[in-house]
């Protein structure tokens, strides 16, 4: 009996739950209330970001240019050099040797010539008098003239064994950061020996970096009417996000373009002066290195003004971005745009919007298209470090007015 009143009681709350007073839902409340913005426009620096690599304007291989032992080595490995540092010395004392036998050799000739000089002269008084003979004075002036001769070989071979000795110092052809050497003193090095240490300049230094030819063509018909090279700058981040604290120009574009990758070749050229801190043996530390990849970005010098709204605004689907357009009744309207360069928290406006409509930038969660909302202005942004220094749009489209 207890289980049968137990189970009345049961079914007899669950139709209680079913009844439609149950079953109603709250009524829904008004609009939502919204942030908005108005699309207005702003001036910012067009930027193109692209991948590069650092390298050295100069890089020297140093080689022994005769044969002999290597001596001395007088500087440190990984050091920084001066142009004209004496690096390597290889034995002196052979080359030495030829320099005196050369100048010994003409010093004699020298004395040899004097004498066929004197021949000469007393020939050519005798040609005045009957005993001259002209085949005589043909002989001295020919032994004259080869002595001439002999002493033109010897200065020539002075000179060849002093340059020789000239080579036995090896020295700094540009100013730079040296190597590790090769070869250690005590060895035999010639011309065949290879590469004894390299030399790479550190300041300036160049970057270079691919950009496809549509790209390319795009930047020429941008910058090009405003002074080309001289109408943008380069700015570097490098690899653990910092921005470079020097900026650089372009000074080159290859002539041809890449047939694997259908790119061009830009190179820029940029300072990389000595930092006073953080000193490595031998010589300063510097914020670039030879071969290190880096963001390159390529700012033109005049901004331009652009149709901007904040990114928080912008939603994407499947068939791209979009926002919510509040119109004269406060219902929201979905409406596609197409961006330009953005930063992360400014969206340009490349297309979809005029200037003076209002998008909702805070609440858009809340919102569906054609639904009432209840608009009031949104809450001013954080100032943005990058506002004028947009990153690649859409397929790297620049920002247009």
């Amino acid at each position: 009996m207890r289980r049968i009143l137990g189970a009345f009681r049961s079914l007899t709350l669950w139709l209680a739950l079913l009844s439609p007073q149950a079953m109603a839902q709250p009524a829904p409340g008004g609009p939502p209330a919204v942030g908005v913005v108005r699309v207005e426009r702003q001036q910012i620096t067009e930027t193109e970001e692209f991948i590069g690599r650092i390298q050295a304007v100069g890089r020297i291989s140093l080689v022994a240019r005769v044969t002999a032992f290597l001596d001395k080595r007088n500087f440190v490995e990984g050091s920084e050099i001066k142009q004209g540092d004496l690096l390597y010395v290889l034995e002196q004392a052979p080359f030495k040797a030829e320099v005196n036998s050369a100048q010994a050799s003409i010093d004699q000739y020298i004395a040899q010539h004097r004498n066929a000089q004197l021949a000469l002269e007393r020939a050519r008084t005798l040609l005045t008098t009957p005993a001259g003979q002209q085949s005589t004075y043909d002989a001295a002036f020919a032994a004259e003239r080869a002595l001439a001769a002999q002493i033109a070989g010897a200065q020539a071979q002075l000179e060849t064994a002093q340059i020789n000795l000239g080579y036995t110092e090896i020295r700094a052809p540009i100013e730079g950061r040296i190597s590790s050497t090769a070869v250690t003193e005590g060895n035999v090095v010639s011309p065949t020996s290879g590469t004894l240490a390299t030399i790479v300049s550190q300041d300036p230094i160049y970057v270079l970096f691919p950009v496809a030819q549509r790209t390319a063509l795009d930047l020429r018909s941008r910058y090009g009417p405003k002074g080309g090279f001289s109408a943008v700058v380069l700015r570097l981040r490098l690899p653990d996000g910092r921005i470079y604290g020097q900026t650089g120009h372009l000074d080159y574009v290859s002539p041809t373009v890449a047939e694997n990758t259908d790119t061009l070749t830009l190179r820029g050229v940029v300072p990389n002066p000595r930092l006073p801190t953080a000193p490595i043996p031998g010589g300063a530390f510097r914020e670039l290195t030879d071969g290190e990849f880096v963001t390159v970005m390529l700012e033109g010098v005049q901004p331009v003004t652009v149709l901007a709204i904040p990114r928080a605004a912008v939603l994407a689907d499947q068939q791209g971005d979009y926002v919510y357009v509040v119109d004269a009744q406060n219902k929201a309207e979905v409406r596609r745009i197409q961006l330009g360069q953005s930063t992360p928290a400014t969206a340009v406006i490349f297309s979809g919007l005029k200037e003076g409509e209002t998008v909702i930038s805070e609440g858009v969660q809340r919102v569906r298209p054609g639904q009432p909302v209840s608009p009031s202005p949104a809450t001013p942004p954080p100032a943005d470090p990058q506002a004028n220094r947009p990153a690649a749009g859409n397929n790297g489209e620049a920002a247009k007015p």
